[in-house]
């Protein structure tokens, strides 16, 4: 895994699919392993940097290029970044596997309604009920991603056998 020095692995997938839990967990692995990692959230990222912006495509493509750009300055001083974001347009995501050098997807995919039994900060009733415009899943488009290098299925697996999927998968990564 010596190759994933300043790689950036991108998990993408719907709200409430388990990307930032599997971020966390996935960093935790790699920091036990002796890898400078740093976890790049888009909730903290909107929070942190991105106050202003709203949720039109344009803000969320705003959103992507901040967090592509702070991924670029970590990775090329040897920091493994994991962002973390829902990114739901093909084109985000096609911008970001070209503006960064060594990239990986992967796919956090589990199905609309275990989103939605899982929102635990109730998101998605506020969305079904039209309170929250341009929802992800409900009121927005989410394009699932066309050739992830990793897809894992967080409403069948494990937290532990989906950080296990990715690690094995980085174990064989090369640039």
């Amino acid at each position: 895994m010596s190759t994933l020095v300043g790689t950036a692995i991108w998990l993408t997938g719907l709200p409430s699919s388990g990307k930032t839990t599997t971020a966390l967990a996935l960093t935790a692995a790699l920091r036990e392993s002796g890898f400078k990692v740093e976890c790049l959230d888009g909730d903290d990222l909107r929070r942190e940097i991105g106050r202003e912006l709203g949720f039109s495509k344009e803000d969320r493509l705003e959103n992507i290029r901040r967090a592509v750009y702070i991924s670029k300055l970590l990775n090329r001083n040897g920091v493994t970044t994991i962002i973390s974001m829902i990114t739901p347009y093909l084109e985000m995501r096609d911008y970001a596997r070209v503006a960064l050098e060594s990239y990986v997807e992967v796919y956090v995919h589990c199905p609309l309604e275990e989103c939605v039994r899982r929102d635990v900060k109730g998101l998605y009733a506020k969305a079904i009920k039209g309170e929250i415009a341009a929802f992800t899943g409900i009121s927005d488009v989410y394009e699932p991603p066309v050739h992830p290098e990793i897809t894992i299925h967080t409403h069948m697996n494990s937290m532990d056998s989906n950080v296990r999927q990715i690690l094995d998968y980085l174990a064989t990564y090369s640039v």
